[in-house]
């Protein structure tokens, strides 16, 4: 990225004030991506943990698997999802707040005893993959958000702050040369002056 500038002393304090707020805004960029980084790691674990307890309940419940034949699969659905909205390290992200169930009545004297233990296990289980679900998306939002904070980092880091910082030497060099081709023009016209004067007396003389 090519750093616009011109050689003078307006220009020198725009590149020192830009140059200044990156140096500045770095460590806090590096701190948010770590945080986001651990973050990251934390809502991809409780996914998986709450896959791995969906799994285990699974198999707690394996010894029903005849009786799931019996249960009448429409008496129980999911109506609705409320999710509330969590800032993590400065990122807003979802978070499970409630699940709202649709149960049918059922007639608890002609369905089998199990029925209404059966509604309790299929809520349970939909918690646990409702909610993975909700982490998985938390993990992914934060990772987006991660993969733009080490974009900046290390356009700041890599790009910008180097490319500043050499516009700034570019700028002052030219201008210390400036400065001292001034003195040394200068110079040579005293120079000359003085021999002008010297002849001039010499004549008159």
């Amino acid at each position: 990225m090519a750093i616009k500038f011109q050689y003078n002393k307006t220009s020198l304090n725009n590149l020192g004030k830009q140059l200044k707020m990156r140096q500045n805004a770095l460590p806090t960029l590096k701190n948010k991506e770590s945080a986001l980084r651990l973050e990251v790691r934390k809502a991809k674990e409780r996914s998986a943990r709450l896959i791995e307890d969906l799994d285990a309940a699974l198999k707690r419940y394996d010894y029903l698997a005849a009786l799931w034949n019996e249960f009448d699969a429409g008496l129980i659905s999911v109506t609705d999802i409320d999710l509330v909205t969590v800032k993590v390290a400065g990122v807003r992200t979802p978070e499970l707040k409630d699940i709202h169930y649709e149960i049918r009545d059922f007639n608890a004297f002609s369905k089998p005893a199990w029925y209404a233990d059966g509604v309790a296990i299929l809520k349970e289980l939909s918690r646990l993959g409702i909610e993975s679900e909700v982490y998985l998306e938390k993990s992914r939002i934060l990772d987006f958000q991660r993969k733009k904070t080490t974009q900046k980092v290390n356009l700041y880091e890599k790009v910008q702050i180097p490319g500043y910082q050499e516009a700034i030497r570019k700028i002052k060099r030219y201008m210390e040369d400036e400065e001292n081709l001034s003195k040394a023009a200068s110079k040579i016209v005293k120079n000359r002056h003085a021999i002008e004067e010297e002849e001039e007396e010499q004549k008159n003389g």
